[in-house]
């Protein structure tokens, strides 16, 4: 798995990575890219410059390996958030094999709280705690200090994580549980605020997950993507999420005076914001996608935005006010998404 961001030129590899294959006898069975559309596509490199650029630079790769030849998929509105996906899957499956669970969840998050956002500058850290301390070694303590204050560790329990904090700001981490991956990157400038976390922990309902990595951020709005094999679908059930059903139209996300992890996030259309301690927000579902693409791969795309009366009457933190008709939430702008 190679995940990147910004203005890097991802698909570069692809001709590396089959060199470096072949020298130890591999050629290759599956290969998938997939991304969302860019908030910044004129900044983009070649071959990145569109996607039926990307599809090409793919295609033309065939003569080093056959096995590129796939399809491209767009899912999602055109005129909003939309995803990319490319697939060519040449793997041999015998006829009984029913061991194909995988599954890969990606959250997409923009417009984050920037109290949040604060946690992920350099400058709001001690830069070194003795003189003996080195510049790699003052790197790696922001970076767990980082992963502590915005709650990363508690989204990965038990997993091994390796953080990286960046100058002047900025995250990536990348954590390992048995057979299992979760990945963040972070960018916390404002006006432009994002994070994403994707794993593919085979989890049979993501709903709590899903709770928790939002209120983690507290975005204005996230877009969701689940790429999953036929037997991963059926390993999960009933998928509320990516359904017609009015289930999984919003998504109310627990907003505690505690600070901390969500012990459980229902996954349903709340009537009210409520009227005790257990605030919530609440996410309303814009758009769904879903296709089948090669032979039992199924992708689906949503996007979720927080609704206007969370963003009038639900301040995101550890403390109640009253709203006026002239306050403004710290982090927050009142917007309207249609």
């Amino acid at each position: 798995v190679l995940k990147t961001c910004g203005t890097t030129t991802l698909l570069r590899c692809v001709a590396t990575l089959i060199e470096i294959g072949r020298k130890i006898g591999l050629e290759i069975d599956w290969l998938g890219y997939n991304r969302k559309n860019f908030s910044f596509p004129g900044d983009q490199a070649f071959p990145h410059g569109s996607f039926h650029q990307e599809m090409d630079y793919l295609y033309s790769h065939r003569n080093l390996c056959e096995r590129l030849n796939g399809n491209g998929y767009t899912l999602g509105p055109v005129t909003s958030d939309h995803w990319f996906v490319f697939v060519a899957d040449h793997t041999k499956r015998q006829a009984d094999e029913d061991n194909d669970t995988d599954r890969v969840l990606n959250i997409m998050m923009f417009d984050i709280d920037q109290d949040v956002a604060q946690k992920f500058y350099y400058n709001q850290y001690t830069p070194k705690i003795h003189a003996d301390e080195t510049d790699d070694e003052a790197t790696r303590r922001i970076s767990t200090e980082q992963t502590k204050q915005a709650g990363i560790d508690a989204l990965v329990p038990g997993a091994t994580i390796d953080p990286r904090a960046f100058e002047p700001c900025g995250y990536s981490m990348n954590a390992v549980l048995f057979h299992s991956y979760s990945t963040m990157h972070i960018t916390p400038e404002e006006g432009s605020s994002y994070a994403s976390f994707e794993t593919n922990q085979k989890l049979k309902n993501y709903t709590s997950l899903i709770s928790n990595v939002v209120r983690a951020f507290r975005p204005k709005r996230f877009v969701m993507t689940l790429m999953a094999d036929e037997g991963g679908l059926k390993e999960m059930g009933n998928n509320q999420l990516f359904t017609n059903g009015s289930g999984g139209a919003k998504i109310a996300v627990p907003l505690n005076k505690k600070a901390g992890v969500v012990a459980a996030s229902p996954v349903a259309s709340p009537t009210g914001g409520g009227n005790n301690n257990n605030h919530q927000a609440t996410y309303k579902r814009r758009d769904l996608a879903s296709i089948q693409v090669e032979d039992d791969v199924c992708c689906m795309m949503g996007s979720w935005v927080l609704e206007e009366r969370d963003l009038t009457h639900v301040e995101f933190g550890s403390r109640e006010k009253e709203p006026t008709e002239q306050q403004r939430h710290r982090g927050l702008s009142v917007s309207h998404y249609s």
